[in-house]
């Protein structure tokens, strides 16, 4: 029986080990140039300063694309879709189902539609893993991640830590857009 606890305790220690450095600590992005910077639904007012900076910051004449979804946490990015700026080459969708893989066959749709090469998705970094691998699988354009760094106290981590794992685990199990 102590053997049983010691291996679980081990095994969770590396699971929580890997975890952090994947989720917390994503690789850095080089943005460089885009078609288009998207910004996943969810935490907005997290996200969405720095989808603009990028968007801002690129040359030529990208487009800001954002994921729509009628809830709180994207109440930033959905007031930015009804009121857009003056100007702004904006696309806004409304994912269906309202998740990542939805997220993913919109996106699809609309890189083929408006002929993106190559786009850089906004997300927190616990998501950049499992939302890069199911954009990747999606989208016939370059996709390069950036994360944001979300404040979260240490229960809300170790959730994130669950669901992102899970969530690694299921698009590997079941990939989409293919």
């Amino acid at each position: 029986m102590t053997r049983v606890a010691a291996a679980a305790v081990a095994g969770l220690l590396i699971w929580l080990f890997v975890a952090v450095n994947l989720f917390c600590f994503p690789p850095p992005a080089r943005p460089g140039s885009a078609d288009a910077v998207v910004l996943l639904g969810g935490a907005s007012a997290e996200r969405l300063p720095t989808a603009l900076a990028l968007f801002r910051e690129l040359p030529g004449d990208p487009t800001l694309v954002l994921s729509t979804t009628d809830t709180a946490a994207n109440a930033a990015a959905d007031a930015m879709c009804r009121e857009p700026e003056p100007g702004l080459k904006l696309v806004c969708f409304h994912p269906d189902p309202r998740n990542t893989r939805g997220e993913a066959d919109a996106l699809r749709r609309l890189t083929e539609l408006h002929g993106w090469r190559s786009v850089i998705v906004v997300t927190s970094s616990y998501h950049v893993p499992r939302a890069g691998e199911l954009l990747g699988q999606c989208l016939p354009a370059r996709v390069r991640m950036v994360g944001t760094e979300p404040r979260l106290n240490t229960f809300q981590w170790l959730r994130r830590f669950v669901i992102e794992s899970g969530g690694l685990l299921d698009v590997a199990l079941r990939p989409e857009c293919r």
